[in-house]
């Protein structure tokens, strides 16, 4: 995938300030939260004191994009909802792609970032290439994130964070997962996505993300990845979330061949006013902050 070329200064994270009426500096209650993908765009307003969802939107595309079409995209967005006027406390671009690798802390060095990708990812002499730290799983995330999105939000508020969909996934799933010795596989699914996190005994077993079409390519990721972590397809536990529900075809399919499927509904212990958001906004938006 050709990217623009990386722009300018840090993107990390910095603290903005808003004067109210008494022309007072006051700390911003705002955050923004937006995730990027070929396949579609969302993004969210998080009000930090009310603990609820100011503005929301997620937008599947009917094709997949180039990186240039979606940044149009988001500009359009943006404008719609008039996002580029609004100041905010934090800003988060979260990144889903295919094109990352998930490497060991003990294994990894950033000198060596294209290596851990030229196996099972094409990149190109130009990618720019980035890293997420999981400090509490010993796991680095080495991935190529959209860059001229970052680009374009580095020029419109400055310093921000971004990630990878992975990373977020994987630290969101392993942090609520219940301690229990037996595997169980988490399949979110959106815009023709599926990203497949197994757990078992508070350990990462597996996380890989695959572009499926029919309810028949989801069940062959499925079946292959089980069949790769040798578990039975009788005591394996899969929960599924995200674009589905009870009694859809891919549901059904599932049903016919794993034992215990069921659909699984994210706890936000941290965002208490959130009542089940998946429906509008991804479960990676919402879980980036």
């Amino acid at each position: 995938m050709k990217l623009a070329p990386a722009g300018t200064g840090p993107l990390y994270m910095t603290k903005k300030e808003t004067k109210n009426n008494t022309g007072i500096p006051v700390e911003n209650f705002k955050k923004l939260s937006i995730q990027v993908s070929l396949n579609g765009l969302s993004f969210c307003v998080f009000d930090t004191v009310a603990n609820t969802i100011l503005n929301s939107e997620k937008v599947v595309f009917a094709k997949e994009l180039t990186p240039y079409e979606i940044l149009k995209r988001l500009k359009l967005l943006f404008s719609s909802h008039k996002i580029e006027e609004e100041q905010f406390s934090e800003i988060v671009v979260v990144h889903r792609n295919n094109l990352f690798s998930l490497v060991p802390k003990a294994l990894f060095n950033e000198d060596e970032l294209a290596n851990y990708l030229k196996f099972n990812t094409k990149i190109l002499a130009n990618d720019h290439l980035a890293h997420d730290e999981l400090e509490s799983f010993d796991i680095n995330n080495v991935y190529v994130p959209f860059v001229n999105i970052n680009n374009y939000i580095y020029d419109l508020f400055g310093e921000f964070t971004f990630k990878h969909n992975g990373t977020v996934m994987v630290e969101s799933l392993m942090n609520n997962h219940a301690t229990t010795k037996e595997a169980v596989c988490y399949i979110h699914t959106s815009q023709r996505q599926m990203d497949v996190t197994v757990i078992a005994s508070k350990k990462l077993l597996l996380f890989n993300s695959f572009n499926f079409v029919t309810k028949e390519d989801f069940l062959y990721y499925l079946l292959f990845t089980l069949e790769q972590l040798e578990l039975n397809t009788e005591s394996v536990s899969i929960k599924l979330f995200g674009d589905i529900e009870k009694g859809d075809d891919i549901y059904d399919l599932c049903y016919n061949y794993v034992k215990d499927v069921s659909i699984f509904y994210p706890s936000f212990t941290e965002h208490p006013g959130i009542d089940r958001p998946e429906e509008t906004i991804d479960f990676t938006v919402i879980n980036a902050f």
